[in-house]
C-alpha cells in the first residue's frame, strides 16, 4: 500500500512540474510574438450618414357626430359577486393511513 501511495505522489509531482514547464514555455512564446500595431487596425469614419426621413402620412378625419361612442357602465351600478358563507362545512380530506397495510407485531 505504501508503494502505491509513493507512486501516486511521484505521478502528481511529475504532472505538476510538466505543467509548470508548459506554462513557462507558453509565456516565453507570448513574449516573442510582436504585438499588432494600432495603425493597422481599421478606423471608423468621423461622420455618420444622415438618418432617413420619416414620411408624413395624411391623417384621417373622423367626425364625432357620425360615430356614436358607447357608454361605459359605472362601477357602482355593477352587481358584486357573492362571497361563500364562512359557516359552511368543508368535506373531510381523504386520509392516507386507511390505504396503507397494517403491520401486526408478533
Amino acid at each position: 500500500m505504501a508503494s502505491f501511495n509513493t507512486f501516486i505522489l511521484t505521478f502528481f509531482m511529475a504532472l505538476t512540474f510538466s505543467s509548470m514547464e508548459l506554462g513557462l514555455a507558453t509565456r516565453h512564446l507570448q513574449q516573442l510574438l510582436r504585438q499588432p500595431q494600432l495603425s493597422t487596425l481599421p478606423t471608423l469614419p468621423n461622420e455618420l450618414p444622415p438618418l432617413p426621413s420619416v414620411p408624413i402620412l395624411p391623417q384621417p378625419t373622423i367626425q364625432s357626430s357620425d360615430l356614436p361612442l358607447p357608454s361605459l357602465p359605472h362601477p357602482s351600478s355593477l352587481p358584486l359577486p357573492s362571497l361563500p358563507n364562512r359557516g359552511a362545512v368543508l368535506p373531510p380530506l381523504p386520509s392516507i393511513s386507511s390505504s396503507l397495510p397494517k403491520v401486526s407485531q408478533p
